[in-house]
């Protein structure tokens, strides 16, 4: 059976261990790395969330990806691949760490600049935030332990956010 989901009130402590965590990563990537980013509901002040930091880094080059799973090897993550998202290679954490999902993404993955669009845009609307919080303890509850029913219940909202952030870019 897969463990349920849970939805916790924001935690101001979250941004906090994306730095830390962060601190460890960008020196081991060094200038492979274009970009570090905290994203998903953890990196949206007042969003609850479940409690797992989402981190993803913008390789320079993908020419680069076969040394940043050696220096994040190094770190303790395991390299699991692309997990089916061409583009995005996902790594599984080092069990001492706080919970999160570290992925890299090649600098022609499109979804990077949506991930940092709609943490940025829920960032400044904040009754979008109360928005979604309701949505997601809603689907929490109606999907406790299907992920994936969950993460697709939760699509159309992100598509119409995504919409405000990025109106030049169509649709999603």
């Amino acid at each position: 059976m897969t463990a349920p989901i849970i939805i916790e009130e924001y935690d101001p402590v979250w941004p906090q261990q994306f730095e830390t965590l962060r601190s460890r990563i960008a020196p081991a990537l060094g200038p492979l790395a274009a970009a570090i980013e905290h994203v998903g509901s953890t990196a949206v002040p007042g969003l609850a969330a479940k409690p797992i930091i989402d981190i993803d880094v913008l390789l320079r080059s993908r020419d680069d990806l076969a040394a940043a799973i050696k220096k994040l090897y190094s770190l303790g993550y395991l390299h699991q691949g692309d997990l089916g998202i061409p583009g995005r290679e996902s790594f599984r954490a080092p069990l001492h760490d706080f919970p999160h999902h570290l992925y890299v993404c090649l600098p022609d993955y499109r979804e990077f600049d949506r991930h940092i669009a709609f943490r940025d845009y829920l960032r400044t609307h904040p009754d979008d935030v109360v928005a979604y919080a309701r949505l997601k303890r809603q689907l929490a509850a109606e999907h406790r332990t299907n992920r994936d029913a969950y993460t697709q219940a939760k699509s159309e909202f992100v598509k119409s956010m995504l919409q405000r952030a990025l109106p030049d870019r169509g649709t999603f």
